[in-house]
């Protein structure tokens, strides 16, 4: 059938069918339109290809295992903005399609908080590359031409959120500094947001980066149209480890006094 051919009151059936792709029903539109089992079939299929579209999304994201935001123990910290965490989390920077750069000391659930929003992003339908800074880097700088390194920029530069991980824990070279900065840059261009943790404050990424010339410039685009969270507390590991510790301590006295 022709498009003035189908009948007005099957536009939303007839955009459904033409959104999946299924052209041999509109061929035979006539026959199928009133159908019964019409509307649960292209249900089924919808709901299949959304399906399908998270499994693929989640495996190119590689965001890894993570604990939920529902064990965080907001107690801990001496200093976080839980209202701006949460908003991170339920993914409004990525409406206002602005950065969120999140600075503290090892061990505060950074990356907790960062695998939580990228989750969120890919189940709200975006596409989210997680990666920490240092796997990235190398991998940009292991390409052999410039073809090859403009092809994998586009792994890092293409997807809707950019997760940068621990930036600051290792100093890099000039090489480094200068392919961060092209990720950044063509993802400001394109108004594509970045969510990065570090330990560092970007005073003190002249010490990541010490012989880069473009380092100033590199963080006044990762900062413009930011939110930057700061979390002030012990390490969450270090907590976690002396409760294991005492609570094995109790066990094995509790065995001892029973025997």
């Amino acid at each position: 059938m022709k498009n003035d051919q189908f009948p007005p009151a099957d536009a939303d059936l007839i955009a459904r069918v033409r959104a999946l792709g299924l052209y041999g029903l509109l061929a035979d539109w006539s026959q199928v339109r009133d159908q019964p089992w019409l509307p649960e079939l292209l249900g089924i299929e919808e709901s299949e290809r959304k399906r399908r579209s998270l499994d693929r999304r989640l495996r190119n994201a590689r965001i890894g295992t993570f604990k939920l935001m529902r064990d965080y123990d907001w107690d801990w910290p001496r200093k976080i903005d839980r209202e701006a965490v949460e908003e991170t989390v339920s993914g409004g920077f990525l409406r206002d399609k602005s950065n969120v750069v999140i600075i503290g000391p090892n061990g505060v659930s950074k990356t907790m908080i960062a695998k939580n929003a990228a989750h969120n992003a890919l189940v709200s339908g975006h596409t989210v590359r997680f990666t920490n800074a240092s796997d990235m880097l190398a991998d940009l700088a292991a390409q052999d031409s410039s073809s090859a390194l403009s092809r994998r920029l586009r792994r890092y530069c293409v997807p809707e959120l950019l997760c940068i991980d621990e930036v600051g824990y290792l100093s890099y070279n000039a090489r480094f500094a200068d392919l961060l900065f092209e990720v950044v840059t063509r993802r400001y261009q394109a108004s594509r947001p970045i969510l990065l943790t570090t330990n560092k404050a970007f005073q003190d990424w002249a010490q990541v980066f010490p012989n880069a010339g473009c380092v100033v410039t590199l963080i006044d685009r990762l900062v413009h149209r930011c939110e930057q969270i700061e979390i002030d507390a012990d390490s969450y590991r270090l907590k976690e480890a002396k409760e294991l510790a005492a609570r094995k301590a109790k066990e094995r006295a509790a065995r001892r006094k029973k025997s």
